[in-house]
């Protein structure tokens, strides 16, 4: 068993930073949450119901990010976000596409391959999906990585600019926020067991 007697609430409005060194089950805490991973006991709810009554519901509740950025390198940022909306069962709108470009930073690269934008710049394209989905929860493993100290603020505006509209925020980060920041920690690491019963990276 990877946890022990985790139990844990995110309400709207509310930044839930999973914290904890490296290797603790961070990043499989937040793939049982969407879904990537089975959990081995437990339950999981949304809005007071079990999600396992209506997955789909839930699926269609969240916007997820990897620590990757999960982008087709020889595709541009537009047609990125347009692939990844199919995906989702979005209209592909091309104004809101440009606008959430916009909005990260990316205006004049929209048709720029993938490959020849920086570590930054993806990461960039990877974050506009919030934007372009309109989810109330975004899960989000690491997306402060590879962030310059300008998109560091901006990054932290969008996180508290969600919760305040009433979004939520489950995310793992080893980034310190800013003094003021709203966030609330889980130390996973308080709820190893002694001995684990499945590696932290079975379901990465």
């Amino acid at each position: 068993m990877l946890f022990s007697g985790l139990d844990f609430q995110l309400s709207p409005g509310q930044v839930l930073q999973v914290a904890g060194p490296n290797g603790v089950g961070k990043t499989t805490l937040l793939n049982i949450v969407a879904g990537l991973c089975p959990a081995e006991a437990g339950e999981l709810a949304w809005q007071g119901r079990p999600v396992a009554d209506d997955p789909v519901a839930f699926r269609a509740a969240f916007s997820w990010l990897g620590h990757q950025p999960g982008l087709k390198l020889m595709l541009s940022p537009r047609e990125n976000l347009e692939w990844l909306l199919r995906l989702r069962g979005l209209p592909g709108v091309e104004d809101a596409i440009l606008n959430a470009l916009a909005r990260v930073d990316l205006y004049g690269y929209e048709d720029v391959p993938v490959a020849h934008l920086s570590a930054g710049q993806k990461r960039r394209v990877a974050l506009a999906r919030l934007f372009l989905e309109g989810r109330p929860l975004w899960i989000l493993d690491e997306p402060f990585t590879a962030i310059d100290r300008a998109g560091v603020t901006e990054l932290e505006g969008w996180l508290r600019q969600h919760a305040e509209a009433g979004g939520m925020v489950l995310l793992t980060t080893h980034h310190e926020f800013a003094p003021g920041f709203p966030v609330t920690r889980l130390d996973v690491a308080d709820f190893r067991p002694a001995v684990a019963g499945r590696d932290a990276e079975d379901c990465l």
